[in-house]
């Protein structure tokens, strides 16, 4: 593997301290003095030892002290304590990239505004049946900080990388980068679309020429030095040709034998596709793990049938891009449940998919008025507060044959945790009836 630059310089202080600050605060105790804060307190901070932690605190006073500044990515770049790591000329940097610097193993990274934790773990499963051994991390919920010193040489390492990781990465150089695509999101934390996309773009800023990079077929342009695979296009390295996929002007399979549901995820299967079999990897094995992957939980997750309505929980759809993809997984007869805390952007990207596959819309959140604002026109609209109530609503309104959707368009914050608690909230009431 390429050799992997130094860590820089401690003292470090961590500052954001749930699950990858967590990780990344231990990960460091045996590459010097570690403090860690938190403007909260985090059950994952419990238990730090040989950590000076503070918790709801700013964590201001620990800058004078401190060499190296380890930004979890939920904390904004506008922290009072990033700002004054900045002004002090501390160096800061995130756990996606520190962490890498301490595992030398080959990395398939992907990114994307839609579908990176599908991608990733059809990854795993592409790998897992071929035989080599594989470790899925990242902004999928292991941290990759956890990993380190705990894999095998010739262990493969599937990170998910989101921007807000990415923003903070400045060496990162995986031997493989997927963009999956790239659409309006996140304004609320980059400001711009065009600062969310270069974010996104330095997967690919340090990549050499014996790197692979996998991108859409009509993204423009060539980002680094890696050797280009695309995908999705009738001419691209991997393409969709009269029901098939074919790989380099051969054919695979036929498309209808991939598990995945939606076109989405038909783009999802071959970007996977391209990256392991432009790094050599058995084609059946590809094959295989594409008749037998299932999905992941809360990304077009079939959660109940009840009087021949089928149930789908598709909480993890918290943008618009998202939740269009989720809905056109159907052909109609769909009571969509959309709403929860907003994120910068209207709704109007949903207006033809809602007129066309929507029975009825049932509103929740905060975000229900501009719904309602944006989608005014197409089919009846709902205002239902709650997820409870607008689950009660559209089971009582969908006909056999139906699909009751959560796929909100939104974020989760205004009444979840997280988009996974909202996502088991409506499989629990949606296996109640």
């Amino acid at each position: 593997m390429k050799p992997r630059p130094a860590l820089p310089p401690g003292p470090y202080l961590v500052v954001g301290l749930a699950r990858s600050g967590a990780a990344a605060a231990r990960m460091l105790r045996e590459h010097g003095e570690v403090m860690g804060c938190d403007a909260g307190s985090p059950p994952e901070a419990e238990g730090l030892e040989g950590i000076d932690v503070r918790l709801n605190s700013d964590g201001l006073d620990f800058v004078p002290r401190a060499r190296t500044v380890v930004k979890s990515p939920g904390v904004p770049q506008q922290a009072p304590v990033i700002v004054s790591a900045r002004e002090a000329g501390v160096e800061i940097v995130g756990e996606l990239e520190l962490a890498w610097r301490l595992i030398p193993n080959e990395f398939i990274a992907v990114t994307g505004t839609n579908g990176k934790t599908t991608t990733v773990e059809l990854l795993g499963a592409m790998h897992r049946a071929a035989g080599v051994p594989v470790e899925v991390a990242g902004n999928v919920g292991t941290p990759l900080a956890s990993l380190v010193g705990e894999l095998g040489p010739d262990a493969v390492v599937v990170c998910e990388a989101s921007s807000f990781q990415l923003e903070d990465s400045s060496q990162f150089a995986p031997e493989c980068a997927v963009l999956l695509n790239v659409t309006e999101d996140h304004l609320d934390r980059h400001g711009t679309f065009e600062d969310y996309l270069a974010a996104k773009l330095r997967l690919f800023q340090n990549q050499g020429e014996s790197d692979v990079a996998v991108l859409p077929a009509d993204f423009a342009g060539q980002q680094g030095r890696a050797a280009t695979v695309r995908f999705g296009g009738p001419d691209s390295d991997l393409a969709e040709r009269e029901g098939e996929l074919w790989w380099q002007g051969v054919s695979m399979m036929p498309t209808s034998e991939i598990r995945l549901r939606g076109r989405h995820n038909l783009e999802n299967a071959m970007a996977a596709a391209g990256a392991v079999l432009a790094r050599g990897m058995d084609q059946q094995a590809v094959c295989t793990a594409l008749r037998e992957f299932a999905g992941v939980p809360h990304r077009l997750e079939d959660v109940a049938e009840r009087g021949g309505v089928l149930f789908v929980n598709d909480s993890k759809a918290t943008n618009v891009a998202s939740a269009l993809v989720g809905i056109e997984a159907f052909d109609g007869g769909v009571h969509l449940i959309a709403g929860g805390s907003l994120k910068g952007g209207g709704f109007g990207g949903l207006r033809e998919a809602v007129q066309s596959r929507c029975r009825a819309c049932y509103l929740i959140g905060e975000a229900a008025q501009q719904l309602e604002a944006d989608l005014s026109g197409t089919v009846p609209l709902h205002r239902c507060g709650d997820l409870e109530h607008a689950v009660d609503a559209a089971a009582s309104a969908a006909q056999p044959g139906e699909t009751v959707l959560l796929s909100p368009a939104c974020a989760s914050f205004d009444q979840f945790r997280n988009y996974e608690e909202r996502g088991d909230r409506f499989r629990e009431l949606a296996r109640r009836g």
